[in-house]
């Protein structure tokens, strides 16, 4: 289901899908394309990144950019109108495109395309119905263009201009006297940030509701002040913030907003950490004869063409201890009351990149070979690090690993991903003293750290899976007679 509108026959516009599950913003990256270029049906012409991943988005039709409604860096709303095509060009005279403020929100929401129930339409089906209550009329209508004059002239007053001219008629009425202000969560938290009183700003949106553009209209002022006379101590404007993130010479603090795969790593986390009771298991083993086998497959002609390293091994060690200790291999049905125990292993690997940590998986990593894991492994990390990983690649996970090894760190208690019953932390592997048959020798050491939902697994099992990976580590022969 293409998201798109048709303003006329001449001009369409393309809407922000649903790019995951029930996603509601994302925010725009990039643009590929600017107002003047053709584009043809299929076409990237812009990557956005929503709270799961980075995601480029096609046009579904020809034409020729007509115009970007929103620059790069804003977050936009689902449903929101994004680009408008000229389908037809070179029929007439084209309207001029209206102009983009940094932060630009529409005056009037677009109306979603007709669907089932009047559903709004994603990028495949059509998400939740909308709820059937409707706003009920607000009082003091009439009031709207003294109090958007008086709202002017006290927020003049207040950055040290002169009061500007009424307007002749405000494009939305404000609310009533003594009544909230009208605007959505974002546009809240950006009138906070900037330190606006949203009882002072002229709303322009649809039903009085104030927009981002309203709000950095009544910012403009405080913006300049080289050009205002110092106003009086009572009547000092509050400082103003950038809202992508606050930043001075002179700042002992920096803050940075909450949004992209950073909120979806806060929500999740915590998520984990108050619904799943962690249990976290340690375990120091003696990885020389792994780290041998490391060097002899990396000359070895099967895996000609696989990156191969100590997590290569680690994860086929953690497969096979889950093939040995299936029960752990569990998920917790809450709304249900049961356990679902997985015949099938999608193995979570934690990757670090610009956009922060994200967990991708490899599907159905039980069945596949050890060159054949070597290099899903490896084309996992390389998507993670060029932040292609697609939401689906990140959804259905069942068991993580983390290296937090490459850090230099010994080990740590990893957080459950959420619907996980276990992840396996690695540490870093070094030269240590160890007693090796009897005596005191140099050998290639790390520490494993097992954590896992109490719900789910008992200690004894998972002891059992902590050290069937320990065992197999230690003696890597194992893995031929357990696999």
């Amino acid at each position: 289901m293409t998201t798109m509108t048709e303003t006329s026959a001449r001009f369409r516009e393309f809407k922000m899908p649903d790019v995951g599950e029930g996603l509601t913003e994302a925010e725009i990256l990039k643009w590929f394309v600017q107002p003047g270029d053709t584009v043809t049906d299929g076409q990237v012409v812009c990557e956005v990144e929503t709270a799961k991943a980075a995601v480029e988005l096609p046009i579904p039709f020809d034409g020729v950019v007509h115009e970007l409604r929103f620059p790069e860096g804003t977050t936009v709303d689902v449903g929101q109108v994004i680009i408008a095509i000229d389908v037809a060009p070179g029929s007439g005279d084209a309207p001029a495109p209206a102009a983009a403020a940094p932060a630009q929100e529409p005056a009037a929401e677009p109306e979603a395309e007709a669907g089932p129930k009047g559903r709004t339409p994603v990028l495949v089906g059509y998400g939740v119905a909308e709820s059937s209550t409707k706003r009920r009329p607000r009082k003091g209508a009439s009031a709207a263009p003294e109090a958007a004059a008086v709202a002017a002239a006290v927020q003049a007053e207040l950055n040290g201009h002169a009061a500007p001219a009424a307007p002749a008629a405000p494009a939305a009425a404000v609310p009533a006297q003594g009544g909230r202000p009208l605007a959505k969560p974002p546009v809240r938290k950006l009138a906070k940030d900037l330190g606006i009183d949203l009882a002072t700003v002229v709303p322009t949106g649809k039903d009085g509701i104030i927009t981002r553009e309203d709000v950095h209209a009544a910012a403009a002022p405080a913006a300049a002040p080289a050009a205002a006379p110092a106003p009086a101590p009572a009547a000092v404007a509050p400082a103003v913030a950038e809202a992508p993130a606050v930043v001075s010479d002179s700042a002992r603090e920096t803050r940075i907003p909450v949004k992209g795969v950073r909120k979806a790593i806060a929500q999740a986390m915590v998520g984990s950490a108050f619904t799943a009771p962690h249990v976290t298991e340690f375990i120091t083993v003696d990885v020389t004869r792994t780290m041998k086998l490391v060097a002899e497959l990396k000359e070895d002609k099967d895996m000609a063409g696989v990156r191969v390293n100590p997590l290569l091994v680690i994860a086929k060690a953690l497969l096979v201890a889950i093939k040995r200790n299936p029960e752990v291999n569990a998920a917790w049905d809450e709304a249900n009351q049961e356990i679902v125990q997985k015949h099938y292993v999608n193995l979570g690997i934690a990757a670090a990149t610009p956009r922060g940590l994200i967990v991708p998986n490899i599907k159905d990593a039980h069945d596949k070979t050890l060159p054949q894991l070597a290099a899903a492994l490896g084309e996992l990390v390389t998507t993670a690090r060029d932040g292609k990983t697609s939401p689906a690649a990140m959804a259905g996970g069942t068991v993580t690993i983390t290296n937090v090894g490459v850090f230099g760190v010994d080990t740590g208690t990893p957080i459950l991903n959420s619907g996980e019953s276990a992840i396996l932390a690695v540490g870093a592997i070094k030269l240590q003293p160890w007693v090796h048959k009897g005596k005191v020798k140099p050998r290639q050491v790390t520490t494993l750290a097992l954590s896992f939902d109490h719900r789910l697994v008992d200690g004894e099992l998972g002891s059992k899976v902590l050290a069937d990976v320990a065992a197999i580590l230690e003696q890597p022969k194992r893995l031929i007679t357990w696999a």
